[in-house]
């Protein structure tokens, strides 16, 4: 049996990930025709097609949507390899793709990177935004940052520091409708919902005590993106539950206050995590090594700085 065609599954992964046979040509530094020949070469040797094409734009087909999962490992294990066979420089090279939610990548990972890239000068980030869950291996990620409880992943992760969600709302809100003394009493209150949370518009709470708390929210406004919510919520619109990260600033300028201090939502923290069963070349490394840095619990400026700032 002859060897795979090794050269056409990582073209055929670089065409999938770009979307362009011209980008995936660029990249990887070949003519359009030595890409297009390829794509030709492995459709012939699989027989069946891989990507409907038309003279403005292709589309992946059911075939091609699931061989191009394989084609990214395939891909990614060559790169790794290579990699690895030039760590002994220990100079890091190359592209890392780092994922990150929206809200957390734009305030605490965006603004550290041009120091990490001053560092290394030969590596380049591919910095990838979005509060969706992501498929590590199915999307070629090298590095993800997840804000979750990750107690049953697969994943190879490292527990960072913790996130605390708070209850706020600014204090005009509170003047003129009162404080929730309990979870219970926010089914009076006008609730600002984030799309992605996990239970959905209800939220959960325990006390010092360990009773517990549910209660469905409602209110005039919900976000795929917790910072679509600042502006409603100083304007005093209504009250939601936000990451420490993203609400403390706010908070300690007392342009928002927190309420039910006495009662947690379910523990979230911050993890940085890779794909299973991958190697990891010297440029990944270096990029945890400097994440783990900086987000480890006790180095994170939300932590360090919050005074809790509560009406009553």
């Amino acid at each position: 049996m002859p060897l795979p065609d090794l050269e056409a599954w990582a073209i055929f992964a670089k065409v999938a990930d770009t979307g362009s046979f011209a980008a995936a040509a660029a990249e990887l530094g070949l003519s359009g025709a030595t890409v297009s020949k390829a794509l030709q070469r492995l459709e012939a040797r699989l027989g069946e097609r891989l990507i409907h094409r038309t003279s403005r734009r292709f589309a992946l087909t059911e075939s091609g949507r699931i061989l191009a999962v394989r084609a990214a490992r395939i891909l990614a294990e060559g790169e790794a390899a290579e990699a690895e066979a030039k760590a002994s420089s220990a100079v890091p090279r190359g592209r890392v793709r780092l994922a990150a939610p929206m809200s957390f990548g734009l305030r605490h990972v965006a603004p550290i990177l041009p120091e990490f890239l001053a560092a290394h000068p030969e590596v380049s980030i591919d910095l990838q935004l979005d509060d969706r869950r992501i498929d590590l291996v199915a999307g070629g990620i090298d590095v993800a940052l997840r804000i979750a409880d990750l107690a049953d992943s697969s994943l190879i992760a490292r527990r960072l520091c913790p996130v605390h969600r708070w209850v706020v709302g600014s204090p005009s809100y509170f003047a003129r409708r009162g404080i929730p003394r309990r979870p219970r009493d926010l089914k009076d209150h006008a609730c600002l919902g984030y799309a992605w949370l996990a239970s959905g518009e209800t939220w959960h709470f325990t006390d010092a005590t360990g009773a517990a708390e549910s209660v469905t929210v409602r209110g005039p406004l919900t976000a795929t993106n917790g910072e679509a919510l600042i502006g409603a919520l100083e304007a005093g619109i209504g009250i939601a539950l936000q990451p420490d990260f993203l609400a403390w600033e706010a908070v300690n300028d007392g342009r928002l206050t927190t309420v039910l201090d006495g009662w947690e939502a379910p523990p979230l923290a911050l993890h940085v995590v890779t794909p299973p069963g991958t190697p990891r070349p010297i440029r990944v490394a270096v990029l945890l090594e400097f994440l783990t840095a900086h987000f480890t619990s006790g180095a994170v400026p939300w932590t360090v700085n919050h005074k809790p700032a509560s009406p009553g």
